[in-house]
């Protein structure tokens, strides 16, 4: 299975407050990000460390562990930009890479229209960012470019999928593990997830003018 679905009461508490409706932007905003950096904790438990010594208050030289890996987070823009802040100040090496895509809304496929990815990814280890994973083309999208550049490891960061998305990302990337808060049914006619929390983005940033 290509999901991970993170079950935490302290989560599960955060969606419910996405998912309403009555929730206004500054609170949909700090949620989003508190969520964000729930995931990332738990997707980068492999994290590379190195062994260092450390003088406390009252030893000298105790063995310690310092994180020695250097994260590239890819949000898709413009969502993704939500997640990125509070990601931030849970890891500690970190370097940000934008991925533009726009999504037609008759066929519900997407374009780039900005590309900030290193052409040279061997070795790296990446995260997409996207909080919805709705048709899953997107993500998908987004993979095909950090992967045709050579990224080593590459994980999903999603605050929500949905079921048809999860079959049509994990059928393009099955070694790319997608780690989300939960996983809904289905999809409308309009591509957004059911019963879902609307579209992302309008509710981070405002309707696009």
């Amino acid at each position: 299975m290509n999901r991970v679905v993170v079950e935490h009461p302290v989560l599960a508490h955060r969606l419910a407050q996405l998912r309403d409706r009555r929730t206004d932007g500054d609170t949909f905003r700090r949620l989003v990000a508190e969520v964000s950096g729930l995931l990332a904790y738990e997707a980068l438990r492999d994290l590379g460390t190195s062994d260092v010594l450390v003088d406390t208050p009252v030893a000298d030289a105790a063995p310690a562990r310092r994180v020695s890996e250097v994260v590239l987070l890819v949000p898709i823009l413009r969502a993704g930009l939500g997640m990125v802040q509070a990601i931030q100040e849970v890891v500690p090496l970190t370097e940000v890479a934008h991925v533009g895509l726009r999504r037609d809304e008759a066929t519900l496929r997407s374009e780039v229209y900005l590309d900030r990815v290193p052409r040279d990814l061997h070795g790296r280890r990446v995260m997409v960012c996207d909080p919805m994973l709705a048709t899953g083309g997107s993500l998908a999208q987004a993979c095909d470019l950090v992967t045709a550049r050579g990224a080593a490891e590459v994980a999903a960061l999603c605050i929500l999928a949905s079921e048809p998305g999860l079959a049509v990302f994990g059928a393009a990337h099955p070694g790319v593990r997608v780690f989300c808060a939960a996983v809904d049914a289905g999809l409308d006619d309009a591509g957004y997830i059911v019963p879902g929390l609307g579209d992302a983005g309008d509710r981070l940033f405002g309707p696009p003018g």
